[in-house]
């Protein structure tokens, strides 16, 4: 498993190694032990999985705010995804930055995205799925979100056209409206 740290503290970029033959590969995409070699020991309570039709369907930028705030492992298990995260913690140096980074079956690539950090996605290709660890249960009334377009931002989605939305995304706060659950440096 290589683990590189991303332009923002705490977010890492995974790339499980993979065993590839005539019939395809296997990956070991979660093992506790080789990751706690790598200083990461999270304790995921829920898998989730989702499956997006169309090309740059958008789904975030969300959060879940404590007392239930998540930890997420996020890689694409179909087709292509761009994947950000944004840094939403009062007091950080990087507070308000963004990382994207490119998530497809074929890189196997993941994102780990901890507490404090907005993430959203957009799909690069159709009938895209994304599967997700995460390490609290989800929890509707800590559940929020942040425009996925807001300048302030500015997260480049590479999206030709109209971005397709739900009404919870089309609907979310900008970020001059927000006020983040989140501080630099406290526990969640």
């Amino acid at each position: 498993m290589q683990v590189t740290q991303t332009a923002l503290p705490g977010v890492l970029l995974l790339k499980p190694t993979r065993f590839g033959d005539a019939r395809g590969f296997f990956s070991e995409s979660w093992n506790r032990k080789t990751l706690a070699e790598h200083g990461i020991t999270l304790d995921f309570v829920q898998d989730n999985h989702s499956l997006s039709a169309a090309v740059g369907t958008v789904r975030g930028l969300h959060f879940q705010a404590p007392p239930h705030a998540q930890d997420k492992l996020v890689r694409c298990g179909r087709g292509a995804l761009f994947d950000v995260a944004v840094d939403i913690r009062k007091g950080s140096p990087t507070y308000g930055q963004w990382v994207g980074y490119d998530l497809t079956a074929e890189n196997g690539l993941q994102l780990l995205i901890p507490k404090g950090f907005l993430h959203g996605f957009a799909t690069r290709a159709p009938d895209t799925e994304i599967i997700y660890k995460c390490t609290d249960y989800y929890a509707p009334e800590c559940d929020g979100a942040v425009r996925f377009d807001d300048p302030d931002i500015g997260v480049d989605w590479g999206i030709d056209g109209e971005a397709i939305l739900s009404d919870k995304d089309a609907k979310a706060a900008h970020w001059a409206a927000f006020d983040s659950p989140f501080t630099y440096g406290e526990a969640t």
